[in-house]
């Protein structure tokens, strides 16, 4: 069994254009003299690598603590692409993963400078995929991510962001990209994890 650690270290991780950036505060401190180390810190739910839930770009829709953690956690697929992502690259992305393991086909992560399009999306949304995740701080384009995401979210995928996966072969692997379980909140930071058995 191989572990990945595919997530960004949240103080020193990428951010989206104009999200405010994380910060760590020194509560207490033993070098200071006192009894023990104590810290608090505080970020945007959508700094380094995290989840976009529904309700990032619908009012009613779900949030975090609403959604099966079976859509973060089971088999997933890593598939290699570069440059925009197009409904022809879609499926057969969909169709490689269907012939390594159809229970992975419900999570794909895409390795690469890859921007999702909104054909690319419609096509993805219509197979019924939980997740879809990528190494940029946006699974759209960064330039006008809303309608990428709207298409997913709306069928109800979920999106994980801003993942590392240089180090990660294309292929078949467990996921676990939980949330922390922030009630009522539309996105989380998460550690993701992938697993090659």
């Amino acid at each position: 069994m191989k572990l990945y650690d595919i997530s960004q270290e949240v103080f020193t991780c990428s951010i989206y254009p104009d999200d405010p950036r994380p910060e760590k505060q020194t509560l207490s401190s033993m070098e200071a003299g006192e009894l023990y180390n104590l810290s608090a810190f505080s970020m945007c739910t959508h700094n380094g690598t995290h989840i976009d839930a529904p309700r990032h770009f619908f009012a009613d829709g779900k949030t975090v603590d609403e959604i099966p953690l079976s859509h973060f956690v089971g088999q997933a697929y890593v598939a290699e692409h570069e440059g925009n992502v197009r409904a022809a690259d879609a499926l057969a992305i969909l169709q490689s993963v269907s012939a390594a393991d159809p229970k992975a086909a419900k999570r794909i992560l895409i390795k690469g400078n890859a921007v999702v399009t909104e054909e690319a999306a419609s096509v993805f949304a219509e197979s019924g995929i939980y997740l879809i995740g990528n190494e940029s701080q946006s699974v759209g384009p960064e330039e006008a991510p809303m309608a990428v995401h709207k298409i997913l979210l709306a069928a109800g995928a979920v999106l994980l962001e801003g993942v590392r996966l240089s180090e990660v072969p294309a292929g078949v692997y467990l996921l676990n990209a939980a949330p922390l379980n922030l009630g009522g909140m539309e996105g989380s930071p998460c550690r993701a994890v992938l697993i090659a058995e």
